[in-house]
């Protein structure tokens, strides 16, 4: 990826509105702002054939941030004109059939959006092109991200051109924009001053802290009067202007490759909306297209509505008959365990679907008592897309059934790079079909309605399609995976496991929410006594969470040598703060705020809200198709990520307990696995002996690379040899090694030298990881799985490191994320089959947690540790650990 363009599409969406007149469709819906968007995307394609891309929109309720903070903010802005509302959807849906990736967060606006992207396009190496004419976006511009503005033919901004145009450095925009405010979004600014006025003052005076410290020294009273005055009102705009680039996006490459368009799609798009003049326009590739493709006729199928007595007895004799029937049920909910049901949609073959409402004629208790036999039947797999959130929602009305193959399954196996793996997406891509959309039934915003309201005959249409397509798409996917040799993943691992994972958070864990309340006045107690100290550190008070005012305390007030700027200025992050802590007390105290403050805002005051107040337990979703790797993702809330080595982070850990008494939690987890799979992986003798032996492998490590006696070595040589051993795994280089060990590059590149030196065939393998992904294009781990890595021989530095790093990793990474997988379904089955009380609650990467009864535990124990040491036979032991506690912290 050597450049990503990014659209600012709510901005040419509100610009095509008002500076074209009116046009409509042959419905009479007005259509002027699609048309303008349509050129525009299609100006951009023409002139710059961009192979990465991706179209920005606002998100649902995106202004929340900024209104939390100002209520005024955009208050004078009247709603949106109602026929701009469904045109917004269709310049969504025109972006599918382009092939454009889409990104509309919620609670977020598209600057952010964009400023997030560009930033992560940035430190990959790519050029970032943020096609807009917004003016705030100019504070992003660098070197390496530009302002591309095709409604002032393809004009350009780099640092150069916003100086010339504004009169300050991009780095100065936030200042200018808080000074002079912005009318159109209710930024107040410092009133009377304009941006002749602004340009003025910030080449005198640099920024606006150093102006707001020094108001006297601006020419005229008046002037000086309104900075006393006003200068929180400054402060308060620039918090509102300036553009959040932390919001949650897509961090994989792939997401934003643009897709061939499906252009006799666009062509009845264009047809339905009058634009005759874009379908002469892309005559050449249609021309371009096989003939019997244009000769398609509308498929005829049958999707039935199932509202009868008669007719659902005819359809379940017919169904029970069958080995494989598709399901898909229709909700009121995307919260699986808290869905209510609507209705049922069941297929066996292409074209044909039958939808059962549970809202209709008989009603909800008639429908399911009917359906119970049927879908309990043993006999017969049912199949699906997402089929977790299904089985999660039968089992909400104590109907359990046998699950088959699942299409998203079926896909993030073929693709676990690209975070595409929707029904619709799916649909578009093989099929060049565009499903009905969801809005289109219960539309969106303040005028959502639930499923339960909508007519059965549409969403009879809009199940029954679902269902129609999934048959399609296993058709498809199960012949991939064959040709891929994928069909042992799917069938051994990934779909047994997924039962277990929906029972799993069926189960839930318990917390007390009253030691979370103690904790929280606690750390609120301690964050307060922070900001004191690190106010007397400063000589002042300003908001911590400004990196700009932090910016300007440490680098401007306290004289602190900068490491490293950004575009906005000098950087604060906490590689900077890591890298001054050692000279700079006010470092480390603000290190230890950020830690406290993220825990408190993250996990402290979130986790009581994410109780269910039926259960008292807290009921995250484990998910399968998201990390790349293999591993499981944990959501709503990430267990996975509260610390371990902290103190605060185990505290946090205590709150988590076995909600009755009686009862324990054990944790299980392997030791070492990562090190153990390189040593089999690699055949290194010296790597498996350490492993045989039983010996401390960082100990022995350092033995080695410092040639001093195992019973010799030091503490501080120990800890070398650890971030060593680790850090081979990961695909760190000298500099990195240097970073983490606060050492100089040449040392840290002697570390490694003397690392392969020992470890020789380790270095091998290593090289054989990058060689074989650069012929392959992919990365296999031991049983098979396969991640793919398309910028393994891209021409781009940076990314070419990156995905070398991704061929190493992954066959350690993903072994390793393969194999637990493996403990799990082996270990369910024996809790079942030895008829235990004991369940697992959380999976944590190499750990497993469990929720025992106390006369269990011995049995449950050597349980566990038997079947995850025994899962797979290596050159070397895998080793468990087991441990019990009356709560997480003490496991």
């Amino acid at each position: 990826m050597d450049k990503i363009y990014i659209l600012d599409a709510s901005g040419f969406l509100y610009r095509s509105y008002y500076a074209i007149r009116s046009m409509t469709n042959a419905k009479g819906e007005s259509t002027n702002a699609l048309f303008g968007f349509i050129r525009s995307v299609l100006k951009i394609f023409k002139d710059f054939d961009p192979t990465h891309i991706v179209s920005v929109f606002d998100g649902p309720n995106n202004a929340i941030a900024r209104t939390k903070i100002y209520a005024d903010y955009k208050a004078h802005r009247k709603g949106m004109p109602p026929d701009l509302i469904y045109q917004i959807q269709w310049a969504q849906e025109f972006c599918h059939l382009m092939g454009i990736p889409l990104l509309i967060p919620p609670n977020v606006e598209a600057d952010d959006t964009i400023g997030t992207v560009a930033q992560w396009g940035a430190s990959l190496g790519a050029h970032a092109y943020l096609c807009t004419s917004d003016k705030d976006m100019c504070q992003l511009v660098t070197d390496q991200i530009h302002i591309l503005n095709t409604h002032k033919d393809n004009l350009i901004l780099t640092p150069k051109e916003v100086e010339e145009q504004f009169g300050v450095r991009p780095d100065q925009m936030i200042d200018f924009l808080a000074i002079t405010g912005d009318a159109s979004d209710n930024v107040p600014g410092l009133p009377g001053f304009g941006p002749k006025t602004a340009v003025e003052l910030l080449k005198t005076f640099g920024n606006l802290d150093y102006l707001l410290a020094h108001p006297r020294a601006v020419p005229g009273k008046k002037k000086q009067d309104t900075i006393v005055q006003y200068g929180e009102q400054a402060l308060l705009s620039r918090k509102l202007v300036t553009i959040d680039t932390n919001v949650p996006v897509p961090l994989e490459i792939e997401f934003y490759r643009r897709v061939t368009p499906s252009f006799l799609h666009l062509k009845d798009f264009y047809a339905g909306m009058n634009f005759n003049s874009l379908i002469r326009e892309m005559e050449p590739q249609l021309s371009e297209l096989p003939a019997i493709v244009h000769a398609r006729e509308v498929e005829e199928v049958h999707y039935i509505l199932v509202d009868d007595e008669k007719a659902l007895d005819d359809l379940i004799d017919y169904l029970s008959m069958q080995k494989e029937v598709c399901i898909d049920t229709e909700t009121t909910s995307v919260l699986a365990i808290q869905a209510e049901l609507v209705g049922i949609g069941l297929g066996v073959e292409q074209k044909k679907a039958w939808y059962i409402p549970t809202n209709g004629k008989l009603g909800i208790k008639k429908v399911l008592e009917k359906l119970k036999p049927l879908l309990e039947n043993p006999n017969i797999q049912f199949f699906g897309h997402n089929l977790k959130y299904d089985y999660h929602v039968l089992l909400n009305y104590g109907i359990k059934f046998t699950l088959g193959f699942d299409t998203i399954l079926a896909s993030y196996l073929l693709n676990s790079h690209n975070r595409q793996h929707s029904l619709d997406y799916l649909t578009l891509e093989i099929f060049d079909k565009v499903k009905i959309p969801i809005q289109e039934l219960i539309g969106k915003g303040k005028n959502q309605i639930s499923m339960a309201d909508v007519p059965l005959e549409k969403i009879c249409e809009y199940c029954c399609e679902d269902v129609d397509y999934t048959i399609r798409l296993k058709e498809v996917l199960s012949h991939r995976l064959q040709e891929r040799g994928l069909v042992p993943i799917m069938n051994e691992i990934e779909s047994p496991l997924l039962p277990i994972l929906a029972q799993m958070e069926r189960h839930g864990i318990f917390v007390d929410v009253d030691k979370l309340n103690v904790l929280s006045k606690e750390i609120v107690y301690e964050i307060h006594k922070l900001e004191k100290n690190i106010y007397d550190m400063a000589g002042e008070e300003f908001n911590l969470n400004s990196p700009k005012q932090l910016s300007h305390i440490l680098f401007h007030k306290l004289e602190i040598r900068p490491p490293k700027k950004t575009a906005t200025g000098h950087s604060t992050n906490a590689d900077v703060l890591e890298s001054l802590s050692a000279d700079y007390p006010i470092a480390n105290k603000l290190l230890e705020y950020r830690t406290l403050e993220k825990l408190r805002s993250t996990y402290i005051d979130t986790l009581p809200e994410q109780v269910n107040p039926k259960t008292r337990r807290i009921h995250c979703n484990f998910n399968q198709v998201v990390a790349a790797t293999g591993r499981l993702s944990c959501q709503d809330p990430n267990l996975q990520n509260i610390p371990v080595r902290t103190p605060l982070g185990r505290n946090i850990r205590e709150a988590f307990r076995p909600q009755h008494e009686g009862w324990s939690f054990l944790a299980a987890d392997y030791s070492q696995i990562e090190l153990r799979l390189l040593a089999h992986l690699s055949e290194d003798t010296a790597l498996m002996d350490a492993f045989k032996s039983n010996e401390d492998i960082h100990a022995y490590t350092a033995s080695l690379i410092f040639g001093v006696p195992l019973n010799e070595v030091t503490p501080e040589q120990r800890h070398q040899a650890k971030a060593v051993n680790f850090g081979i795994i990961y695909g760190q280089q000298a500099f990195g090694l240097a970073q983490e060990l606060g050492i100089d590059n040449k040392i840290a590149a002697i570390f490694i030298q003397m690392y392969f030196e020992r470890y020789k065939k380790v270095k091998e393998f290593l090289e054989f990881c990058k060689t074989s992904a650069k012929e392959s294009g992919r990365a296999v781990t031991l049983l098979g799985r396969e991640r793919l890595i398309p910028e393994i021989n891209s021409k781009n530095g940076m990314l070419r490191m990156a995905a070398e790093r991704l061929a190493v990793n992954t066959p350690i990474q993903g072994t390793q994320a393969d194999l637990i997988k493996m403990a799990m379904i082996r270990i369910d089955k024996r809790l079942r089959e030895e008829q235990k009380r004991g369940f697992m609650i959380l999976q944590i990467h190499d750990e497993l947690i469990f929720e025992v009864p106390n006369e269990e535990l011995e049995s449950v124990s050597k349980l566990v540790k038997e079947t995850m040491e025994g899962v797979v036979k290596l050159k070397v032991p895998l080793i468990v650990d087991i441990h019990i506690g009356k709560n997480w912290k003490e496991c």
